[in-house]
């Protein structure tokens, strides 16, 4: 078990499932406290780093794309203090930072998850109902219809046409960027066979202003409605052929021959120090070892493991 609690929030590492949760403090950002506490199971993972910096540094998480709905409909473009797939940690509690990234990456290892995309999503999404407000207009999802009310900063056209509801089934897609330079940002719901997609302004199921400049609650509307739509075939197959390439299998001639024998005793002797690392974990686990024991073999069999 690793653990890693500070005023940002909570991580903990049991070596299948990264349970986090948000700190409570007026520093740690709307979105992340209204996310709530987030169960990432390892197999949604595709790497965990720590970043130093001069007053200590921030934990990333990664995870794979198509496991997580927010990651997917945010696209990297939920950035500081929102994204709660970030901590930042204190200069005395960066030693625990780094035994955790440790803790993550061995275990990817050990259980040799791929850092391709996920066939369906490892996370539920944001809980429902959810709502959020922006310039103008507020949304609200209950998990199977999305409702839009506009404010009197909305243009004509929407004021005139009021109030619009309309069912998951009828979404097609959703699209979410925050406020950046020159652009207002949007959440916007493509509906199907709505035709030719008009201006945010005047599109009757979009937001087209004010999303705050860090994503606000909207990115968890987003989010939650993606979350829920069904995962087409199209879709699927894309995100497939998106996955690393499986090689041929080689000829046998005696040149080949001999490249794959090399490459076969390389991969037993990987599946050796794995093998090895399972042990020590148990070692550790039942005592015999102590922490710094424990740590200090790991490392010597994890050069070993990243050796060319």
């Amino acid at each position: 078990m690793a653990e890693l609690s500070v005023a940002d929030g909570s991580w903990t590492f049991d070596g299948e499932t990264l349970r986090i949760v948000p700190g409570s403090g007026k520093s740690v950002h709307e979105l992340r406290k209204a996310l709530g506490e987030l169960l990432v199971p390892l197999s949604a993972i595709s790497g965990m780093s720590f970043e130093p910096a001069r007053k200590g540094g921030n934990l990333q998480l990664r995870l794979r794309p198509g496991a997580d709905p927010l990651t997917d409909v945010v696209a990297g473009r939920l950035s500081g203090a929102a994204d709660p797939y970030r901590l930042a940690i204190p200069k005395e509690r960066t030693g625990a930072a780094e035994y955790l990234v440790d803790e993550v990456r061995t275990h990817l290892t050990l259980e040799r998850v791929p850092n391709g995309p996920s066939e369906s999503f490892l996370l539920p999404g944001p809980a429902v109902p959810v709502s959020a407000s922006a310039g103008d207009g507020a949304v609200s999802f209950d998990g199977e219809r999305v409702h839009l009310d506009w404010t009197v900063f909305a243009t004509s056209a929407k004021e005139s046409a009021g109030p619009q509801t309309f069912s998951l089934a009828d979404v097609e897609s959703v699209e979410w960027a925050p406020q950046s330079g020159a652009s207002y940002g949007r959440l916007r719901f493509r509906l199907r066979g709505g035709g030719p997609a008009k201006s945010p302004e005047d599109d009757l199921c979009c937001l087209s202003w004010g999303v705050q400049r860090y994503g606000g609650l909207t990115a968890l509307v987003a989010a939650a409605v993606l979350a829920r739509l069904p995962r087409r075939a199209d879709q699927q197959a894309d995100e497939r052929a998106a996955l690393p390439h499986r090689p041929e299998a080689p000829p046998t001639g005696s040149d080949d021959r001999e490249a794959l024998l090399a490459r076969l005793a390389e991969l037993e002797s990987q599946d050796a120090l794995i093998r090895r690392l399972g042990e020590l974990g148990e070692l550790h686990r039942s005592g015999v070892l102590t922490d710094e024991e424990f740590g200090t073999a790991k490392q010597v069999l994890l050069r070993g493991l990243r050796r060319p």
